[in-house]
């Protein structure tokens, strides 16, 4: 299986220098790693090449991973440079086939990134910084990640309801919708130049936009794929309340659950970090009960002719999602 996406397997803030962390992705488990205080962080399969014991019960000793069972070491490019069992033979070396198996690592937004080492020739998709995205103005400085939220159903189910906004009236009823106004307006999907969809103005009314709003307005969004597990949202009330943006992200554990982390952008210094992480968990806590109802609990890419899900218009950016889904072959989590 050759997954060349990236998805956040932790916060960065958790994975300290001297200890390893246990983590998940695509089903595989991982151990997370860093050489030491401030470095880039390393990802293995949790699991030494030696006799299978797990990597992240090991330490980290003179900058390599050591394993907790026979101390086998291994530096951050996976390689084995020691084996205390054979310290006494002169001048040994581990053969290069000595080594456990290593994914892809990188640190942005507050989170610790992997990817499953591509097959030769094959690049992961660009994780996109939160920098302005083909043209569009620069997001909001101040940065709150909130999170972790595990959920038991697929990646792409939690993807397409933070794309829906038919269902803001009924689950987010007071917050993100009225029963009032529950008609959703026309709207047209976009491509990038990455083929990926996007809506680049979604008018809705929110009797609470916000953690600081204070009374109902007029909200205008726009909704971004930034990848098969990943989206951005921006949004701007009508009067003086300050633009925000969130951008979701998704961490596939398995098949059919989902670790789940926001990044809200804000210029809003109005509430504490720990006040809009409430909001957001508020948010996302009436979400997860409709998410883990839904079955199948993966995503179903057929068309609604050919025994899919049925869809109507408002339904336009989901269909959209579904379709890139399956023309980029990332059909993790879907059926």
């Amino acid at each position: 299986m050759n997954l060349p996406w990236w998805v956040p397997a932790a916060g960065a803030g958790d994975l300290r220098a001297a200890t390893p962390l246990a983590a998940r992705a695509f089903g595989e488990e991982l151990v997370l790693w860093r050489a030491a205080e401030g470095a880039a962080p390393s990802a293995f399969v949790d699991r030494c090449p030696h006799r299978g014991a797990r990597l992240s019960r090991g330490r980290v000793e003179a900058g390599q991973l050591e394993c907790a069972y026979h101390g086998w070491r291994f530096e951050a490019g996976g390689r084995c440079v020691a084996i205390p069992a054979l310290s006494a033979l002169p001048d040994f070396t581990p053969p290069a086939t000595h080594r456990a198996c290593a994914w892809q690592a990188l640190e942005a937004h507050g989170l610790v990134w992997v990817a499953q080492a591509p097959a030769a020739g094959s690049a992961p998709l660009p994780i996109h910084l939160l920098d302005p995205i083909d043209g569009a103005p620069m997001l909001p400085s101040r940065r709150v990640l909130c999170g972790p939220f595990d959920v038991a159903t697929s990646a792409p189910r939690v993807v397409e309801n933070f794309l829906d906004t038919a269902h803001f009236g009924f689950v987010h009823e007071g917050f993100l919708g009225s029963r009032e106004q529950l008609a959703v307006p026309d709207y047209r999907v976009l491509h990038d130049a990455l083929g990926r969809p996007m809506v680049p103005l979604y008018r809705a009314w929110q009797p609470r936009a916000s953690s600081a709003a204070q009374g109902g307005a007029w909200v205008d969004y726009s909704y971004r794929l930034l990848g098969p597990w990943a989206a951005l949202l921006t949004k701007k009330a009508e009067g003086d309340m300050p633009g925000e943006a969130y951008a979701l992200w998704c961490c596939p554990l398995d098949e059919e659950t989902t670790r789940v982390w926001f990044t809200i952008c804000t210029d809003d210094a109005s509430l504490a970090d720990d006040a809009l992480r409430d909001f957001q968990a508020t948010i996302f806590g009436q979400d997860a009960p409709v998410l883990e109802s839904q079955r199948p609990k993966r995503l179903p890419l057929a068309a609604q002719g050919e025994g899919g899900e049925l869809h109507c218009a408002a339904d336009r950016l989901s269909v959209a999602y579904r379709r890139w889904l399956a023309a980029l072959g990332a059909t993790f989590g879907t059926c």
